[in-house]
């Protein structure tokens, strides 16, 4: 099974530590990519305009001059650096060992700057949206999506794909509309809500590390969560889209 998510925002950081070392970072044939986004982010982060380039507060002047130093920043692993509302529901530190385990095989976060990574992947703070036209590369989700499909559909292998994703990440992957992964790609919505999206998403991801099951279809998915959550699930609208579950809280 294969849980994507998306990054938080807000993003911890600091004072000291280690670089970040792209060689050591999972999906290595992401290094490359990696680089050409890092490259631009940083020179428009650098730039009078950087704020209107990426679609940011001008406040943000300090999480702005992160992105000049990407490259020497000390890091924190994934699990560590994302920390809204989503990663605070995750909970990832209190799991017990088989799930801790479970969540670094389990887990995808889906990154514009990194393209995916593991929770074990140590990272460099930054500020970047999925929803950036950036400066040098074009719209980030457009540009990723080439890259991301090999790696993800790898990932997957033959397991559910657990989408936990929002539309703005989302658009930077899918499985292929023709391919067996498809009809085992389910995307979490949590109905009627706004706020509480995020940290519902965090439960169901939490659950699912909890859990030592895979299941293997759809329909198991949904009886594996259906006693901690009002679930339902609704068949693919066309060929090539995702089964939607619906799920709350119980």
């Amino acid at each position: 099974m294969l849980i994507l998510l998306p990054p938080s925002e807000s993003k911890q950081t600091r004072t000291r530590g280690s670089a970040l070392r792209p060689e050591s970072l999972s999906a290595p044939e992401l290094t490359s990519a990696r680089d050409r986004v890092a490259t631009a982010l940083a020179q428009v982060s650098g730039g009078p305009d950087a704020a209107t380039a990426l679609g940011v507060s001008p406040n943000l002047t300090a999480e702005i001059a992160r992105n000049t130093r990407l490259r020497t920043a000390p890091t924190l692993p994934a699990r560590e650096l994302y920390s809204g509302v989503l990663y605070e529901a995750l909970d990832l530190a209190s799991l017990d060992p088989g799930a801790g385990r479970r969540a670094t095989s389990r887990l995808r976060v889906v990154s514009a700057l990194y393209g995916v990574v593991r929770m074990t992947d140590r990272l460099a703070p930054y500020r970047l949206s999925m929803g950036v036209n950036l400066p040098g590369v074009g719209p980030l989700a457009g540009f990723w999506r080439e890259h991301l499909d090999p790696v993800l559909a790898g990932a997957a292998g033959r397991g559910l794909v657990v989408d936990c994703r929002s539309s703005t990440y989302a658009a930077a992957w899918a499985p292929a509309a023709t391919s067996d992964l498809a009809r085992r790609w389910v995307q979490v919505r949590v109905p009627g809500a706004t706020h509480m999206a995020k940290h519902t998403r965090g439960l169901v991801a939490r659950a699912l590390c909890q859990n030592p099951s895979d299941p293997r279809n759809p329909r198991a998915l949904t009886e594996l969560l259906g006693g901690a959550f009002d679930v339902e699930l609704h068949e693919p609208r066309r060929p090539g889209s995702p089964w939607v579950l619906d799920a709350l809280p119980s």
